[in-house]
């Protein structure tokens, strides 16, 4: 049976917190920024963590290695 390979885009885009969660970039800030308010540009910095059901998919299908 060959080894499960970690998906490369995915390891690009998240990162897997201490208790398992998922970490991903922000959504909605490559473009259009004009129309945006400035709370929604400033709420949307960094990362956050993705919603539990999002997280499993990450884990189970694209980082089978954590």
């Amino acid at each position: 049976m060959p080894k499960m390979k970690t998906k490369s885009g995915a390891k690009k885009r998240f990162r897997l917190t201490g208790t398992g969660k998922v970490i991903a970039g922000q959504a909605g800030k490559r473009h259009g920024m004009i129309k945006r308010t400035n709370n929604q540009i400033r709420n949307q910095r960094g990362t956050t963590i993705l919603a539990e059901c999002d997280g499993r998919i990450i884990r189970k299908s694209f980082l089978p290695n954590g």
